[in-house]
Protein backbone atom coordinates (compact mmCIF):
# COMPACT_ATOMS: atom_id res chain seq x y z
CA UNK A 1 0.00 0.00 0.00
CA UNK A 2 1.06 3.68 -1.14
CA UNK A 3 1.20 6.09 2.06
CA UNK A 4 -1.07 9.50 0.64
CA UNK A 5 2.24 11.41 1.75
CA UNK A 6 4.50 9.25 -1.01
CA UNK A 7 1.55 9.05 -3.70
CA UNK A 8 1.20 13.19 -3.30
CA UNK A 9 5.06 13.35 -3.52
CA UNK A 10 6.01 11.40 -5.59
CA UNK A 11 9.80 11.85 -6.93
CA UNK A 12 9.48 12.78 -11.50
CA UNK A 13 9.87 9.39 -13.61
CA UNK A 14 7.72 7.32 -11.28
CA UNK A 15 4.15 6.21 -12.40
CA UNK A 16 0.98 5.96 -10.45
CA UNK A 17 0.66 2.36 -9.65
CA UNK A 18 -2.20 0.54 -11.91
CA UNK A 19 -5.76 0.49 -9.91
CA UNK A 20 -5.31 4.25 -8.48
CA UNK A 21 -7.39 6.68 -9.24
CA UNK A 22 -7.14 10.15 -8.77
CA UNK A 23 -10.17 11.55 -6.99
CA UNK A 24 -10.86 15.36 -7.10
CA UNK A 25 -14.44 17.12 -5.57
CA UNK A 26 -15.92 18.34 -8.44
CA UNK A 27 -16.37 22.17 -8.75
CA UNK A 28 -19.21 23.80 -6.56
CA UNK A 29 -21.87 25.18 -8.87
CA UNK A 30 -21.39 28.63 -9.56
CA UNK A 31 -22.91 31.45 -6.79
CA UNK A 32 -25.60 33.95 -8.40
CA UNK A 33 -24.40 37.14 -7.25
CA UNK A 34 -26.30 40.82 -7.70
CA UNK A 35 -24.57 42.88 -10.09
CA UNK A 36 -25.04 46.03 -8.16
CA UNK A 37 -24.14 45.09 -4.62
CA UNK A 38 -22.03 41.58 -4.90
CA UNK A 39 -23.86 39.69 -2.67
CA UNK A 40 -25.62 36.29 -3.56
CA UNK A 41 -28.65 35.84 -4.20
CA UNK A 42 -30.57 33.50 -2.30
CA UNK A 43 -32.68 30.84 -3.55
CA UNK A 44 -35.70 32.83 -4.34
CA UNK A 45 -35.01 36.45 -3.51
CA UNK A 46 -33.57 37.17 -7.41
CA UNK A 47 -34.85 39.64 -9.32
CA UNK A 48 -33.96 41.26 -12.41
CA UNK A 49 -33.33 44.89 -13.41
CA UNK A 50 -33.74 46.29 -16.31
CA UNK A 51 -30.62 48.52 -17.27
CA UNK A 52 -32.40 51.17 -19.76
CA UNK A 53 -28.66 52.92 -20.77
CA UNK A 54 -27.28 49.25 -21.82
CA UNK A 55 -30.86 47.99 -22.68
CA UNK A 56 -30.23 44.82 -21.03
CA UNK A 57 -31.30 42.56 -17.97
CA UNK A 58 -29.07 42.91 -14.36
CA UNK A 59 -29.49 39.91 -11.73
CA UNK A 60 -30.41 41.77 -8.31
CA UNK A 61 -30.94 40.96 -5.03
CA UNK A 62 -34.27 42.12 -3.42
CA UNK A 63 -33.10 44.87 -1.33
CA UNK A 64 -31.38 46.05 -4.38
CA UNK A 65 -34.94 45.57 -6.28
CA UNK A 66 -36.68 47.11 -3.65
CA UNK A 67 -34.34 50.18 -3.50
CA UNK A 68 -34.71 50.58 -7.54
CA UNK A 69 -38.86 50.43 -7.11
CA UNK A 70 -39.11 54.02 -5.98
CA UNK A 71 -38.95 56.30 -8.56
CA UNK A 72 -35.69 58.44 -9.66
CA UNK A 73 -33.68 55.94 -7.99
CA UNK A 74 -30.22 56.05 -10.07
CA UNK A 75 -31.84 58.88 -12.18
CA UNK A 76 -34.08 56.32 -13.47
CA UNK A 77 -30.89 53.89 -15.37
CA UNK A 78 -32.41 51.14 -13.50
CA UNK A 79 -35.79 49.92 -13.08
CA UNK A 80 -37.09 47.08 -11.58
CA UNK A 81 -39.27 44.26 -13.07
CA UNK A 82 -42.11 43.39 -12.25
CA UNK A 83 -43.82 40.76 -11.06
CA UNK A 84 -47.59 41.12 -12.48
CA UNK A 85 -49.26 38.54 -14.87
CA UNK A 86 -52.40 40.23 -16.25
CA UNK A 87 -55.22 38.60 -19.32
CA UNK A 88 -57.15 40.24 -21.36
CA UNK A 89 -59.36 37.27 -22.87
CA UNK A 90 -62.07 39.60 -24.26
CA UNK A 91 -58.77 40.65 -27.03
CA UNK A 92 -59.90 40.05 -30.24
CA UNK A 93 -57.24 39.77 -32.84
CA UNK A 94 -58.19 38.67 -36.67
CA UNK A 95 -55.81 37.25 -39.06
CA UNK A 96 -55.76 40.50 -41.16
CA UNK A 97 -54.66 42.44 -38.02
CA UNK A 98 -51.97 40.01 -37.44
CA UNK A 99 -50.48 40.43 -40.70
CA UNK A 100 -50.18 44.16 -40.33
CA UNK A 101 -47.36 43.29 -37.27
CA UNK A 102 -45.39 41.59 -40.17
CA UNK A 103 -44.48 38.80 -37.68
CA UNK A 104 -43.11 35.68 -39.68
CA UNK A 105 -44.28 33.37 -36.77
CA UNK A 106 -47.47 33.22 -34.17
CA UNK A 107 -45.58 34.83 -31.00
CA UNK A 108 -44.33 38.42 -30.38
CA UNK A 109 -44.13 40.84 -27.63
CA UNK A 110 -44.01 44.71 -27.57
CA UNK A 111 -42.52 47.14 -25.16
CA UNK A 112 -42.48 50.29 -25.00
CA UNK A 113 -38.83 51.76 -24.98
CA UNK A 114 -38.65 54.99 -23.23
CA UNK A 115 -35.74 56.65 -24.33
CA UNK A 116 -37.18 55.93 -27.83
CA UNK A 117 -40.65 56.99 -26.86
CA UNK A 118 -41.71 54.11 -28.93
CA UNK A 119 -43.20 50.92 -29.48
CA UNK A 120 -40.81 47.79 -29.99
CA UNK A 121 -41.98 44.68 -31.55
CA UNK A 122 -39.67 41.63 -30.98
CA UNK A 123 -40.51 37.82 -31.87
CA UNK A 124 -38.21 34.65 -31.60
CA UNK A 125 -36.12 32.85 -33.72
CA UNK A 126 -33.30 30.27 -34.33
CA UNK A 127 -30.85 33.58 -34.06
CA UNK A 128 -32.45 34.64 -30.80
CA UNK A 129 -35.15 38.00 -30.66
CA UNK A 130 -35.62 39.78 -33.94
CA UNK A 131 -36.71 43.05 -34.07
CA UNK A 132 -40.00 44.14 -36.32
CA UNK A 133 -40.38 48.05 -35.85
CA UNK A 134 -43.97 49.32 -35.70
CA UNK A 135 -45.20 53.02 -36.72
CA UNK A 136 -47.85 54.44 -33.89
CA UNK A 137 -50.87 54.05 -36.48
CA UNK A 138 -50.22 50.16 -36.62
CA UNK A 139 -49.94 50.06 -32.64
CA UNK A 140 -53.31 51.94 -32.79
CA UNK A 141 -54.96 49.67 -34.95
CA UNK A 142 -53.70 46.19 -33.92
CA UNK A 143 -52.81 46.39 -30.04
CA UNK A 144 -54.69 49.94 -28.85
CA UNK A 145 -58.12 47.92 -28.04
CA UNK A 146 -56.67 45.74 -25.63
CA UNK A 147 -57.32 47.28 -22.04
CA UNK A 148 -53.91 45.73 -21.48
CA UNK A 149 -52.25 48.40 -23.41
CA UNK A 150 -53.15 51.19 -21.17
CA UNK A 151 -51.66 49.63 -18.32
CA UNK A 152 -48.40 48.38 -19.47
CA UNK A 153 -45.21 49.81 -17.58
CA UNK A 154 -42.37 51.44 -20.02
CA UNK A 155 -39.01 49.12 -20.18
CA UNK A 156 -40.05 46.71 -17.66
CA UNK A 157 -43.11 44.80 -18.86
CA UNK A 158 -44.49 43.50 -22.45
CA UNK A 159 -47.48 42.58 -23.93
CA UNK A 160 -47.19 39.27 -25.17
CA UNK A 161 -49.03 37.48 -27.81
CA UNK A 162 -49.73 33.89 -29.61
CA UNK A 163 -51.53 33.43 -32.87
CA UNK A 164 -53.10 29.87 -32.05
CA UNK A 165 -55.91 28.47 -33.82
CA UNK A 166 -57.39 31.45 -35.40
CA UNK A 167 -57.35 33.48 -32.32
CA UNK A 168 -54.76 35.67 -30.62
CA UNK A 169 -54.01 35.47 -26.87
CA UNK A 170 -52.28 38.80 -25.09
CA UNK A 171 -50.74 38.82 -21.96
CA UNK A 172 -48.98 41.53 -19.68
CA UNK A 173 -46.23 40.14 -18.08
CA UNK A 174 -42.77 41.04 -17.08
CA UNK A 175 -40.39 41.72 -19.44
CA UNK A 176 -37.73 39.09 -18.64
CA UNK A 177 -39.79 36.36 -19.41
CA UNK A 178 -40.29 37.06 -22.55
CA UNK A 179 -36.15 37.22 -23.25
CA UNK A 180 -36.46 33.83 -21.27
CA UNK A 181 -38.61 32.06 -24.25
CA UNK A 182 -36.45 33.29 -26.97
CA UNK A 183 -33.65 31.49 -25.14
CA UNK A 184 -35.56 28.14 -25.14
CA UNK A 185 -36.97 28.93 -28.55
CA UNK A 186 -33.11 29.60 -29.83
CA UNK A 187 -31.75 26.31 -27.28
CA UNK A 188 -35.17 24.05 -28.71
CA UNK A 189 -36.04 25.04 -32.51
CA UNK A 190 -35.12 22.81 -35.12
CA UNK A 191 -35.98 22.84 -38.56
CA UNK A 192 -38.43 25.16 -40.56
CA UNK A 193 -41.22 25.28 -37.74
CA UNK A 194 -39.13 24.90 -34.60
CA UNK A 195 -39.95 21.11 -34.40
CA UNK A 196 -42.37 18.87 -31.56
CA UNK A 197 -40.09 19.51 -28.87
CA UNK A 198 -39.92 23.40 -29.09
CA UNK A 199 -44.28 23.66 -29.90
CA UNK A 200 -44.47 21.54 -26.65
CA UNK A 201 -42.37 23.92 -24.68
CA UNK A 202 -43.88 26.79 -26.31
CA UNK A 203 -47.35 25.12 -25.17
CA UNK A 204 -45.88 24.32 -21.10
CA UNK A 205 -44.65 28.23 -21.19
CA UNK A 206 -48.09 29.55 -22.15
CA UNK A 207 -49.75 27.16 -19.62
CA UNK A 208 -47.66 28.55 -16.77
CA UNK A 209 -48.70 32.45 -17.54
CA UNK A 210 -51.89 31.34 -18.36
CA UNK A 211 -51.78 30.52 -14.77
CA UNK A 212 -50.23 33.08 -13.16
CA UNK A 213 -52.33 35.26 -14.61
CA UNK A 214 -55.33 34.03 -13.58
CA UNK A 215 -53.92 33.95 -9.81
CA UNK A 216 -52.85 37.27 -10.01
CA UNK A 217 -56.23 38.55 -11.06
CA UNK A 218 -57.94 36.37 -9.11
CA UNK A 219 -56.09 37.96 -6.03
CA UNK A 220 -56.42 41.39 -6.82
CA UNK A 221 -60.59 40.75 -7.16
CA UNK A 222 -60.18 39.27 -3.23
CA UNK A 223 -57.92 42.10 -2.20
CA UNK A 224 -61.37 44.63 -3.83
CA UNK A 225 -63.99 42.39 -2.18
CA UNK A 226 -61.86 43.00 0.89
CA UNK A 227 -61.84 46.55 0.43
CA UNK A 228 -65.64 47.11 -0.02
CA UNK A 229 -68.30 48.38 2.88
CA UNK A 230 -70.65 45.76 3.45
Amino acid sequence: MIAPQAAAGRPAGVARPRGLRRFTTPPAPRQERCELCGVPVIEGGHRHLVDTEKRALACACTPCALLFEQPGAAHGRFRTVPDRYLSDPDHRLDDGAWELLQIPVGVAFFFRNAALDRLVALYPSPAGATESELDPETWQTVLGTTRLAALLEPDVEALLMRRTQGRAECYLVPIDICYELVGRMRLLWQGFDGGAEARADLQAFFGHVEERATRTQERATRTQEKGQPR
